[in-house]
């Protein structure tokens, strides 16, 4: 069994090319981790998710610890032998979910209370529970229990949250269980403010992690101070260990992590819009719900090898969705993943050519030329 390992292959300014091995394959970054909140992502098939190049996916702590329960998923054999999937498997600890609950969470220093959002139930999470829950799921990377800082915050707020998770950082450190190529994320918080990030870099580096998540941002600060708080984060941090921004995100959200340093991203954005009549293209997002495209012939992305490319029209997946049928659903989310797939691949490439510049610049033009109408018919007139 291989030991867990970041191999940085190049860089390309500030855009990185490297591997995470693990004890159930490797992953190419920078990587895109399509979301499986309760062991599946919605609406694929894990061998369908495999086939759009996806290497990782991800699995919630949280969810599952609700239903059906960590213990029951123990006993099946983890996430991965449950849904069938034979890759890593990444799970978030909870910590962003307890902390959109509002009113219905408690917090204290050594912990979470907390009521289900599905029958109001009373549960308890600490960074050892939510460990030893990440263990029981089999995660091939489990991450530090945090408290994700909303936003907005005052200075004093976000100090306060950022070292409550850094002592609960230490707290799950502990409480992980080493096994070859299995490892553990720690959590940079931190807000918008630059010294709260690099106190917080500092202190999960001296813990020690296998790799270093960036959180408490996509959460309605902007794409701006996102990226602000992005470019005075990554220099800071180790540059032999994957780094991973938390819950992004849009395409351009995607290009301009990269480009700031970030080798690994997960969201359920590719999946939600495509439950709901958005597809993402090479020319910016389409509505496939909107009536002019109720006689287009065209695949939603001529670029695309995916199912609902390759085989079907935008009037058949227009159609499915009017008629609502599961099957519309479906392979605009199998497009989504695909777009998100080819999206990373074409980064890796550039990095690994160092055009990475261009690559940015030319996403950039594609997106803002927008969804181009069909032509008109050919009139037959001579």
């Amino acid at each position: 069994m291989p030991d867990f390992s970041f191999e940085l292959k190049t860089t390309d300014g500030a855009a990185r090319r490297g591997c995470v091995t693990t004890a159930w394959g490797q992953v190419e970054t920078p990587v895109f981790m399509p979301v499986g909140t309760a062991a599946t992502v919605k609406g694929m098939m894990p061998d369908s998710v495999k086939s759009t190049g996806a290497s990782i996916i991800l699995a919630n702590t949280y969810h599952l610890m609700l239903r059906p329960g960590a213990e029951r998923v123990g006993r099946l054999g983890g996430v991965r032998r449950m849904m069938g999937w034979d890759g890593p498997l990444l799970t978030d600890s909870g910590g962003f979910q307890v902390m959109s609950l509002g009113p219905l969470r408690k917090l204290d220093e050594d912990g979470v209370t907390f009521k289900s959002h599905l029958d109001g139930s009373k549960h308890r999470l600490t960074p050892e529970r939510s460990t030893e829950i990440q263990h029981l799921l089999d995660a091939t990377i489990t991450m530090a229990f945090d408290e994700c800082t909303p936003f907005p915050a005052t200075e004093a707020v976000a100090a306060d949250s950022m070292r409550l998770s850094m002592r609960w950082a230490r707290r799950s450190r502990n409480a992980f269980e080493p096994r070859p190529g299995y490892g553990q994320f720690g959590i940079v918080q931190g807000s918008v403010f630059p010294e709260l990030r690099a106190e917080s870099v500092a202190a999960l580096e001296e813990i020690d992690f296998e790799g270093y998540a960036i959180g408490g941002l996509a959460v309605g600060e902007g794409q701006e101070a996102m990226f602000e708080a992005l470019e005075f984060t990554t220099p800071l941090m180790r540059a032999d260990r994957p780094r991973y921004l938390m819950g992004v995100g849009k395409p351009s959200d995607l290009v301009g992590g990269v480009a700031r340093g970030v080798d690994m991203f997960d969201c359920v954005l590719p999946t939600r819009s495509g439950r709901t009549g958005q597809g993402f293209t090479r020319r910016g997002p389409v509505n496939i719900k909107n009536a002019r495209h109720a006689e287009d012939q065209r695949p939603l992305d001529e670029a695309c090898n995916c199912p609902a490319c390759s085989r079907f029209s935008r009037a058949y997946i227009h159609h499915l969705f009017k008629a609502d049928e599961v099957q519309g659903l479906m392979l605009l989310s199998w497009h989504n993943i695909q777009y998100y797939q080819d999206l990373m691949a074409g980064m890796r490439a550039a990095i690994e050519t160092a055009t990475f510049a261009g690559f940015e610049a030319d996403f950039h033009a594609m997106q803002a030329l927008g969804d181009i109408d069909p032509p008109e018919p050919d009139s037959g007139a001579g």
